[in-house]
């Protein structure tokens, strides 16, 4: 309660960039998560949580809890002065309203992940006009919220 309290009380004031994610860099990332060496390949029970620009991916992290994991980001983003402006962040996890949140205030406008997304998550992140994106998978997924920031390409198909 008082940590999601917390989260809500200035989501009016964010303002996320006029950014976009093509088919093809989604596709990359999802190829370069399938890629990554991972504690879950090996042996499961932890959350991964990635951040990329395009489709090169700046940094991967995983924890047992979700949100070390991105937590974990966020303070490298800002450790090392990075804007979330042009980047997308992933996580195997749900996209749930305080991971949304913590996406946006982190300033990306476009979140990826291997599985679903909460009711409230999508709330969130269609009030922001984030872009939400679940179930992806190879070359299956869903978005959920900010159509307009996806960039079809046909010609993939």
């Amino acid at each position: 309660g008082s940590v999601f309290g917390d989260l809500m009380a200035h989501i009016d004031e964010i303002e996320l960039p006029s950014a976009h994610i093509t088919q093809s860099q989604l596709y990359g990332l999802v190829n370069a998560i399938r890629l990554q060496e991972t504690t879950y390949k090996s042996s499961g029970s932890v959350h991964g949580c990635a951040l990329f620009q395009g489709d090169q991916m700046l940094m991967f992290v995983e924890d047992v809890g979700r949100h070390n994991a991105v937590d974990t980001i966020a303070g490298w983003m800002w450790m090392n002065d990075i804007d979330g402006q042009d980047k997308v962040f992933y996580t195997t996890g749900r996209l749930t309203s305080e991971m949304v949140i913590k996406s946006a205030q982190m300033g990306i406008p476009v979140v990826v992940s291997r599985s679903g997304i909460t009711q409230m998550g999508l709330d969130i992140a269609t009030h922001l006009g984030l872009c939400a994106i679940g179930r992806a998978t190879n070359k299956r997924f869903l978005c959920f919220s900010g159509a307009e920031r996806f960039i079809w390409q046909p010609e993939l198909a």
